[in-house]
């Protein structure tokens, strides 16, 4: 190529630069690179994250009458926000004797209950029932929220409902696979208690009371006395 040649490919060269340089400064286009040495923020407890998220919408959620019901992403939990008479619980995906004439006496309180498709074992101490005398039988795989108190596991025989479609041997089919989901990092609230999917789980609990779980496959977290009593498998910072 002959010296004048060169030297007009060099400017043409130049001015491509520029040219770039002057589009990326009128676009206001920025370029980012990821840090290596970023540690992404701990989650937050429970009880913070469900102060702290703003609550989203629900009606797409309900599930019956004075029920509102979701699943996670990943079809490992099923939550009702509903209510109990007399301990019997309204729940659109487990038979139960709540609108039973002989519970009308009793008075109804807001609750949500959870079942976990894949979970962890109740800690000894979190074992909240005896089984009718007999110590035998009581799983994990259930969550339980009243507004002064959260329970991990229950007493009871065989698979939950949960369990009998997404467990291992799953059907994939029935009343919990028609439900819809709750996205993550979401929060709802019903008669006073919140929801969130966060963090692989689902906490629930009532913010003014300071009472809440968490739980997950990894396991699970009882928090009372406003996040100063925290008990279960998951470490307090989980």
């Amino acid at each position: 190529m002959r010296p004048h040649g060169i030297i007009g490919a060099m400017r043409r060269t130049v001015w491509g630069i520029l040219a770039a340089l002057l589009l990326v400064l009128v676009s206001g286009c920025s370029f980012a690179t990821k840090d290596p040495d970023y540690v992404p923020p701990a989650p937050l407890p429970p009880l913070e994250q469900l102060q702290q998220v703003p609550v989203s919408e629900q009606t797409t959620l309900a599930a019956g009458e004075d029920v509102t019901a979701f699943v996670t992403g990943d079809r490992n939990i099923v939550c009702a926000m509903t209510s109990s008479r007399g301990g019997h619980l309204n729940l659109p995906y487990e038979a139960n004797s709540y609108s039973d004439a002989a519970n009308n006496k009793f008075a109804v309180v807001p609750v949500v209950h959870c079942e976990l498709a894949a979970y962890a074992k109740a800690e000894l101490d979190d074992m909240a029932d005896d089984c009718a005398g007999t110590g035998l039988g009581y799983l994990g795989g259930t969550a339980l929220l009243t507004p002064d108190k959260a329970v991990y596991g229950s007493c009871r025989s065989g698979v939950t409902q949960m369990e009998s479609e997404f467990g291992p041997k799953g059907s994939r089919n029935g009343p919990i696979s028609k439900l819809r989901e709750l996205a993550d990092g979401q929060n709802i609230e019903r008669n006073g208690l919140r929801c969130s999917a966060y963090n692989g789980g689902v906490a629930c609990g009532n913010v003014s009371g300071g009472v809440a779980f968490f739980v997950s496959r990894e396991g699970y977290q009882l928090v009372s006395d406003g996040g100063k009593t925290v008990r279960g498998s998951l470490k307090e910072g989980f």
